[in-house]
């Protein structure tokens, strides 16, 4: 008994070495994020500071791996330190939830079950807004390929769906990135995620009016301030840089003078466009929302002619249409 626990705790190890170990994957690999959201730290210790976020189902690009860490970097090109046991290598294909029918999550959070059904047992994970996720397809109908047409004193079972596939009425089967099959309610998702236009932007940003500010958050189980701003950017299908300096620095904005503010603008913060240090999105009427840390760290809408916001405004933004 102890020779076996013996080799299940050594076969634990070799997993985890094997996971992240210099050499034994090329450099450049796709990894796809299997936990709700990946703290990114700027070293390879959680002692270290949170840098950014990874969100479920993510692929991300194998830097260096050091031990039991690895540095990758996000679609947005930024890098960090993540633990190893947080990421799956793609062994194969463009990465997670890059082909086939794919689903997008809508909801602020949403809840996976192992089966369709929210009563029976508890989630197997919740997982942030905009998540994707690969839909598993139905199993063909055995009315259909019977072609048996039940009588009336049968009882109901899963109704067919479209190219006589079953269907459960109001869930989607999924495949993880981790690759379990589990189901999500279909409430929760959209198949094909438009582009917001900018009041959708704004409608989308007042959802998460009250969501504590969190350093380093760049989903919706916390924001920081350029994280925020960010979302609400790419929600418009915009691939903007995280930080607030750099998003400033973007070649896809363009300066806009105070007194020409449009709904949409960015707005940046500190103590000279050499030093940014906090953004905001106008929204009309003089105000603007933010994730800050002023006064109630959260989500919140501010005016820009209150203190300390007008002192420390010093430059805005307008995304460019050709930026997409």
């Amino acid at each position: 008994m102890r020779t076996n626990c013996r080799r299940n705790h050594l076969c634990a190890v070799a997993l985890v070495a094997v996971l992240c170990v210099p050499g034994m994957f090329a450099k450049n690999s796709t990894y796809v994020v299997t936990v709700p959201v990946a703290n990114m730290f700027s070293g390879p210790s959680e002692q270290a500071d949170v840098v950014s976020q990874a969100i479920y189902g993510s692929n991300v690009i194998l830097l260096t791996a050091r031990g039991e860490w690895c540095r990758i970097q996000t679609a947005d090109h930024y890098r960090g330190w993540v633990p190893s046991r947080h990421l799956r290598l793609i062994q194969s294909g463009a990465g997670y939830a890059t082909a086939g029918e794919i689903v997008q999550v809508e909801s602020l959070f949403a809840n996976i079950y192992h089966e369709p059904d929210v009563t029976r047992h508890k989630p197997v994970v919740t997982i942030p807004f905009e998540t994707r996720l690969v839909v598993i397809p139905d199993e063909p109908s055995k009315n259909e390929s019977s072609k048996h047409e039940p009588s009336k004193n049968e009882p109901k079972k899963d109704k067919p769906g479209k190219a006589g596939k079953i269907t459960h009425d109001g869930w989607l089967q999924v495949r993880l990135p981790d690759m379990r099959s589990e189901w999500i309610q279909a409430s929760d998702v959209v198949p094909d995620p438009k582009p917001l236009s900018i009041p959708e932007s704004i409608e989308l940003a007042r959802r998460f009016l009250g969501f504590p500010y969190l350093w380093g958050g760049s989903s919706s189980f916390g924001f920081d301030c350029s994280g925020f701003t960010q979302m609400l950017v790419r929600a418009r299908g915009f691939n903007m840089p995280r930080d607030a300096d750099k998003q400033a620095a973007w070649k896809g904005v363009v300066p806009v003078d105070r007194k020409d503010l449009q709904p949409g603008d960015l707005l940046f913060f500190g103590s000279s466009p050499r030093n940014i240090t906090h953004t905001g999105m106008f929204i009309g009427d003089g105000q603007f929302i933010h994730d800050s840390t002023n006064g109630h760290p959260v989500v919140q809408i501010s005016r820009i002619d209150d203190e300390p916001w007008t002192h420390f405004l010093v430059t805005s933004r307008r995304v460019k249409e050709s930026a997409k």
